[in-house]
């Protein structure tokens, strides 16, 4: 069973922690507040009381290497920099860490985190590409260009075949997944002869200024 250890239970910290258990993970909950982690007992493997930046602790709960370290201590750039060093010192493989700004990023991939994240500035992206391309509902970054959509299909699109649309010509995209939202199915790399049917989802890769022509 995967093992995440959670420091700092906020808003982000608490819903990633019990969202994991409740997915099957087991999850070290740590927190300097008694309410929270009295809050989130119910909801991880082990909940302790402490604010993370004391090397002890890494001991008593047996930190392994394959353990997934999730830091989120919002503006306090100096205790989420002490434990990343700390778990970079157990060589811990996977330190993700929340960050509020692009310099504390920068900072904390120098000491040692694996992944920087800064949530407000995801969903604010998120946001507005919604607002740019309504018919994306969710996307991966493969590179500076490209990303892999998941595109619900216009009108336009359904009762056509994949070879009618001819999505490569106009938008320079590539159909290389289908998902049935109801019968919960993927269909992966769809002949040219597949019939766009409404409650699909397309999943396309391509350049975002292209996604951006559909409508």
């Amino acid at each position: 069973m995967k093992r995440a250890v959670v420091i700092g239970l906020g808003i982000f910290g608490y819903h990633l922690a019990r969202t994991l258990f409740e997915n099957g993970f087991e999850v070290v909950a740590i927190d300097k507040n008694k309410d929270v982690i009295q809050k989130i007992r119910d909801y991880s493997t082990k909940a302790i009381l402490t604010d993370g930046t004391d090397q002890e602790i890494w001991d008593d709960i047996g930190l392994q290497e394959d353990d997934i370290a999730i830091i989120s201590f919002g503006e306090d750039l100096a205790a989420a920099t002490l434990i990343t060093l700390h778990l970079k010192q157990k060589k811990v493989k996977n330190i993700i860490v929340k960050a509020p700004n692009e310099d504390h990023k920068l900072i904390l991939e120098k000491v040692g985190a694996t992944d920087v994240i800064i949530p407000e500035m995801d969903i604010a992206r998120k946001l507005a590409k919604s607002m740019i391309s309504p018919n994306v509902m969710d996307y991966i970054p493969l590179s500076e260009d490209y990303m892999i959509f998941e595109l619900a299909p216009p009108n336009s699109f359904l009762g056509k075949t994949l070879a009618e649309l001819q999505l490569r010509n106009p938008f320079n995209i590539e159909v290389i997944a289908v998902r049935d939202v109801v019968a919960d199915k993927v269909n992966m790399v769809p002949h040219a002869g597949f019939v766009v049917k409404d409650g699909e989802v397309l999943v396309v890769i391509g350049k975002e200024k292209d996604i951006s022509k559909i409508k």
